[in-house]
């Protein structure tokens, strides 16, 4: 089994979804983006209000919509910087480098090119039990299908078709193996 199978299997089975994804968050994110908060909480009511004479005289609950606010959006924009670090690395992209666009490219421009542009999660060949991206038609390791392919022009083909509609040539029912 290899490193990267290891780290798809270690989310918990029982969850889904959104908390799947959290799972996935490394711990140093949680503590950095704790530490954020706490940062902008002193900031704001150790700095900001005492020293700015508008701001204190703002109703509390003006005063704590606000730092609530503000602190959550740092709370949210670097978890989900750790959310592409850890992504990206499990989906075998370059997550270095989809990590440093998350962090400098500016109004969480980098993070939606990042949910926009990400490859599909690599899969097991039904075949070796190899991972394999999610976008190749064919297992690197032992040459069977992962994912239906016309047998004309081999292109994908979702399951049920009956023709190609790349090609137009008729589905075969059984998947065939690459040699």
């Amino acid at each position: 089994m290899n490193a990267l199978q290891e780290k798809l299997t270690q989310a918990p089975e029982q969850a889904t979804g959104f908390p799947r994804n959290l799972a996935i968050i490394r711990p140093v994110a949680w503590v950095i983006a704790l530490i954020a908060l706490a940062g902008m909480e002193y900031l704001l009511w150790g700095v900001g209000f005492p020293h700015d004479r508008n701001a204190s005289s703002w109703p509390l609950a003006g005063r704590l919509a606000l730092s609530c606010g503000a602190g959550l959006v740092v709370l949210a924009d670097i978890l989900l910087i750790g959310f592409v670090y850890a992504d990206a690395k499990r989906r075998g992209m370059r997550h270095v480098m989809w990590t440093l666009l998350a962090v400098f490219i500016p109004d969480a421009i980098g993070i939606i090119l990042y949910f926009l542009l990400r490859e599909p999660l690599p899969s097991p060949c039904p075949r070796c039990g190899y991972l394999a991206r999610g976008s190749f038609s064919f297992c690197p390791r032992c040459g069977s299908d992962l994912l239906h392919t016309c047998h004309a022009c081999h292109r994908k083909i979702e399951p049920g078709w009956t023709n190609c509609p790349h090609c137009g040539a008729p589905v075969q029912s059984q998947p065939r193996t690459a040699a």
